[in-house]
């Protein structure tokens, strides 16, 4: 351990003496300075021991030296100790001194807390005291100017003295306190009355100070006071109304709805001229006033629609509730709506979430016309909610399934005139650009939809939103399946009289096609239109969402018309693949029937196939061109087609038996060739060759490379057995012994050959994985494209080098 730091190597804890001596003298030559080392090393030793010993000399007087000065600390100690004594001493007498020089200054201080609290309170009740006697000398000679300032201060004083209400004296004052506002109250409304009687005769000639100042009272007594004034003021005024406006009257009915309204209009008026000045501000009087006159209007119209509910037609009810919503909206315009609180059951409606539905905007006018406005245009933002909405015009709700009916006929209607013009104007013309187009009838069923739906949502977006989303649903309906479904072509049989000599020859092919070029251009404009409806139904129902409560958004669903539209979709396709499948099916027929034992020499390919061909080259382009802008349709009717087309070659394939070396050649061939168009069939005939999609390009490869593996095992020598089974299985990777039996007939073996055969295919096949359900198919895994693409040039190769 070293206690004090050094850089001597001799001083190290880890020190050795070899190497020390080494560091000294590394070299020999180095041996001749052995003696002045030396030296040095005895001089350094004499110097540690004179050190060690004046050290151990020293430490003998250190006994001594602590002793006394262990001695002098203590003596320290005490004579601190002293002293701090002292200091505690003289420091308890100075506080009991503070305490005695305080104890006076405590008194005086409550004493004058105590003597101001008093003052304070007898001024208080000297104020009082006044006040209680003049408010009950002003309130008996009427001098309501002077008590509204007046009973304010003397409530402000008297909530002073709650806690001394013990006091006989000031729960007296209390009580005659009371006894005046109660008198104020009673006095002020009796004033009231008297200047506005509720029954009889005239109004007063206008309104007085004292009525001015009895306002300002009022708003310091209890509020019920107010709310009295107001309530008979409100009857009064809107009397002459009741009695003008009774059910019984003519004028009652809707068709002179708008006579309500300019009545009270003249009455707003008359009333800002006349009282305006005499009601406070805050009272917001003319806003109560045609609050008032909404409330009954609705109850009243209510009751009379009720009364003559057969009399209500289309025209006038839609009449009416134009007039009250632009009423509503100019209350809107006029009044903040600060006081619809206070009406029962009136609640302010709640702000709509922000649209971002991208189906049609919606703008109204004044007059409740539809404004057109483009898909494409930016959306404006909505104008402030009208608080006043639906307060008359909610009586109108139970009455709109007379406007529900009415739409349900105008659509049935509509729909009729669609079918009969359909009928009359016949199929979109080939060759014009109403080929494949979407038919106009679409168009026009949705604008109408979009103008119900916003006179609706004006209307109520309660329970007739809901109606009319039934209505909406039924007619979509119809029109998938009177105007599209109704109107595509029917499937019918007109190639059966066709022989094998005549698909040979090279001719238009138009006895095997099913659809004339009309039939084909009509199909495609009703899968367009279906596709629109498809689209524009769910933007219908999201602006649907939009526009009812929010209670009832869950209600709204179109999901089974939207169904309906994509089954239509699904049946076009499926007839346009249906009719370029059966024009190929005689051609395929004929192949399998050809002698392809007999073939002597490969050449072109086969009629068949160019047959084939020119039925695709025909239909593709006329289907393409009128899908052109549905795209992603065409390319779901490629894949359907081929995904039809390549299984059914296939299983021709294996009728053609037997099949000698040059007829397994001229197959490949001709497999190639179909391949090669079907690779090009989305763009076949087009001016611009667009790059197929990938997932058609690998359904085209992935099948037609199975026929071509299957031409190319057939034409493999079947000895030595095991070298053809194991090619078999490497090439089709297909467990199913019927297809390898397939393959075997179509090579024209004989059944013993083909048992000896099928034994060893069973025995070579690999073993399925656990787990795997046992049969006689085994799943092998796919060839990669590239290994496809392998294969695709040996097979190219394999027919250059034959040819």
């Amino acid at each position: 351990m070293v206690v004090f730091p050094s850089q001597d190597p001799l001083d190290r804890a880890d020190f050795n003496a070899v190497e020390y001596i080494n560091t000294l003298f590394p070299t020999e030559q180095s041996l001749a300075n052995i003696d002045e080392v030396v030296n040095k090393i005895r001089l350094k030793i004499r110097r540690l021991d004179d050190n060690i010993r004046m050290v151990v000399r020293g430490q003998t007087n250190v006994g001594q030296d602590g002793r006394q000065a262990l001695a002098e600390a203590q003596v320290a100690i005490g004579q601190l100790f002293g002293k701090i004594k002292d200091i505690k001493d003289k420091a308890e007498k100075s506080e009991q001194m503070v305490k005695e020089i305080t104890r006076d200054i405590k008194q005086l201080d409550h004493a004058k807390r105590h003597l101001t609290t008093s003052i304070t309170t007898l001024n208080h009740l000297h104020m009082l005291a006044r006040g209680v006697d003049s408010l009950e000398a002003m309130t008996r000679r009427r001098q309501y100017g002077e008590v509204a300032n007046l009973l304010q201060g003397v409530v402000n004083v008297l909530e002073h003295f709650h806690k001394y209400m013990g006091i006989p004296q000031i729960r007296q004052l209390s009580e005659r306190v009371k006894a005046a506002q109660s008198e104020l109250g009673t006095q002020i409304l009796a004033d009231f009355e008297e200047a506005f009687p509720a029954q009889g005769s005239k109004r007063a000639g206008g309104p007085s100070n004292v009525l001015r100042d009895a306002c300002l009272v009022a708003n310091v007594l209890d509020p019920r006071i107010k709310q009295e004034i107001i309530k008979k003021f409100i009857r009064q005024h809107l009397s002459e109304y009741m009695v003008l406006f009774q059910e019984n009257q003519d004028v009652a009915w809707l068709d002179k709805i708008d006579r309500r309204y300019a009545w009270i209009k003249r009455q707003l008026v008359d009333y800002e001229e006349k009282y305006g000045r005499m009601f406070p501000e805050e009272w917001c009087m003319t806003e109560r006033i045609a609050v008032e006159f909404c409330h009954i209007t609705r109850t009243e119209l209510a009751k009379v629609m009720r009364t003559r509910a057969k009399e209500i037609e289309v025209k006038l009810l839609l009449f009416a509730i134009q007039r009250t919503t632009n009423f509503e909206g100019l209350l809107a315009k006029r009044f903040s709506g600060c006081t619809l609180t206070d009406g029962p059951g009136v609640k302010r409606p709640e702000p709509p979430l922000e649209s971002t539905n991208p189906f049609l905007e919606d703008e109204v006018g004044d007059d409740g016309s539809e404004m057109e406005e483009d898909l494409d245009r930016p959306k404006k933002h909505k104008a402030p909610d009208n608080p006043f909405h639906g307060i008359i015009s909610k009586c109108f709700e139970p009455h709109l399934y007379v406007y529900i009916e009415s739409q349900d006929k105008n659509l049935g209607e509509m729909i009729d005139r669609f079918v009969s013009d359909f009928r009359a104007q016949g199929p979109p013309k080939a060759g014009t650009e109403d080929g494949g187009a979407v038919l106009p009838s679409c168009a026009d069923l949705f604008v109408y939809y979009k103008k119900c739906m916003v006179q609706c949502s004006q209307l109520s977006t309660g329970e007739p939103m809901i109606a009319l989303t039934t209505i909406f649903q039924k007619y979509l309906r119809e029109y998938a399946w009177k105007i599209l479904s109704g109107n595509l072509p029917k499937t019918s049989s007109n190639s059966g009289g066709l022989t094998i000599k005549s698909l040979l020859q090279e001719k238009e092919g138009s006895e095997a096609a099913k659809f004339n070029v009309e039939e084909l251009c009509l199909i495609c404009s009703i899968l367009s239109t279906a596709e629109y409806c498809l689209a524009t139904t769910q933007q219908l129902e999201e602006k649907l969402k939009e526009k009812v409560d929010k209670t009832l958004v869950e209600r709204i669903n179109l999901t089974g018309e939207m169904d309906t539209f994509s089954n239509v979709i699904s049946n076009s396709i499926q007839l346009l693949v249906q009719d370029l499948d059966a024009a190929c099916d005689p051609a395929l027929t004929a192949m399998s029937k050809m002698p392809w034992q007999s073939v002597e020499h490969v050449g072109d390919q086969s009629p068949y196939v160019t047959s084939v061909i020119m039925h695709i080259k025909q239909n593709v382009p006329i289907i393409r061109g009128n899908l052109a802008s549905t795209r992603k349709y065409f390319t779901q009717f490629c894949i359907k087609f081929t995904n039809s087309f390549i299984p059914k070659f296939i299983n021709h394939l294996f009728r053609c038996k037997p099949i000698s070396m040059v007829g397994a050649e001229q197959l490949l061939l001709d497999t190639h060739s179909l391949k090669t168009v079907l690779l090009d069939l989305p763009s076949i005939g087009s001016q611009v060759v667009r790059k197929a999609p990938a997932s058609y390009t690998k359904i085209v490869v992935k099948g037609m490379t199975r026929a071509e593996m299957i031409l190319k095992v057939v034409m493999a020598p079947h000895e030595p057995s095991v070298v053809f089974v194991d090619n078999y299985i490497k090439l089709l990777a297909d467990g199913n012994p019927e297809t390898f039996q397939k393959t075997l007939d179509m090579k024209g073996l004989k059944r013993s050959e083909q048992s000896s055969m099928l034994e060893l295919f069973r025995q070579r096949l690999p073993t399925p994985p656990s787990g795997a359900d046992g049969g006689p198919s085994f799943s092998f895994s796919t060839p990669t494209p590239e290994q496809e693409n392998s294969r695709i040039r040996k097979l190219e190769k394999l027919i250059k080098k034959r040819l």
